[in-house]
């Protein structure tokens, strides 16, 4: 499985982004999808998560703020980032776990920077 982010970029305080998680795999669908995040010298943090069912959670901070969503028939994860502050800089990463086969996926990252 690969999943390939984008969508990320320079962005002022107040602006959005929607990044996006291309993923591969005939059995995407089933996949339980999400999004987390690292910011310069912090700890990866679980962002926004989407079931198979499209069933969402967030973190309590961002809710409100950011929406998860997809699209099984092209394979795509979206985080929509809305009134993005400087302190939602970071690296933000998919996610894909299989829970039948107990293997979980990374993709490489998209970075956001916003500035003040």
């Amino acid at each position: 499985v690969q999943l390939v982010e984008s969508g990320g970029g320079l962005v002022q305080a107040g602006g959005s982004l929607r990044l996006s998680c291309a993923g591969s795999g005939s059995i995407f669908r089933i996949y339980r999808m999400g999004w987390y995040r690292q910011a310069p010298g912090k700890q990866r943090e679980w962002v926004a998560t989407i079931t198979s069912g499209g069933r969402t959670n967030y973190v309590d901070s961002l809710k409100g703020r950011f929406t998860i969503s997809r699209d099984n028939a092209l394979k795509v994860v979206y985080l929509q980032t809305n009134s993005l502050k400087p302190e939602d800089t970071a690296v933000y990463y998919c996610s894909a776990d299989d829970d039948i086969n107990g293997a979980h996926y990374w993709g490489q990252g998209t970075v956001v920077t916003v500035s003040s």
